[in-house]
């Protein structure tokens, strides 16, 4: 079990650091760079709160606690799940209450969005 959700994890990683990548042509109703900054990277680590499979893209609301402050919700713009699917990437792969680790784009208003390049499970 442990074995195949790292197999998994390595998917989810690899595909969304390419659908990162190359991503602009396929936004064409919005330019990830208007709305994140594509030059900056964070950091996140925290339980899944949500996962929202809908179009155009999928949604993942990340929970985490910075140092001794309240939690922070996190909302993290992903590829479409037609996309995801394609990839080998399911609806069940990331679950509430997981622990993550997640690279992303941080969005240029400052808020607590973003654009996820990478999503690990946390240790």
């Amino acid at each position: 079990m442990q074995a195949t959700r790292m197999r998994l994890t390595k998917r989810v990683l690899l595909f969304v650091a390419g659908i990162a990548v190359g991503a602009g042509p396929a936004l064409g109703h919005h330019s990830l760079n208007e709305q994140f900054d594509l030059m900056q990277s964070i950091t996140l680590t925290g339980t899944v709160a949500k996962v929202d499979w809908a179009n155009p893209h999928v949604r993942l609301y990340l929970d985490t606690k910075p140092g001794t402050r309240d939690v922070m919700n996190w909302e993290l713009e992903m590829s479409s799940p037609n996309q995801l699917i394609l990839h080998g990437i399911k609806f069940d792969n990331l679950r509430r209450g997981d622990r993550i680790t997640v690279t992303a784009h941080p969005a240029r208003d400052g808020s607590n969005w973003g654009y996820a390049q990478t999503i690990r499970l946390a240790r």
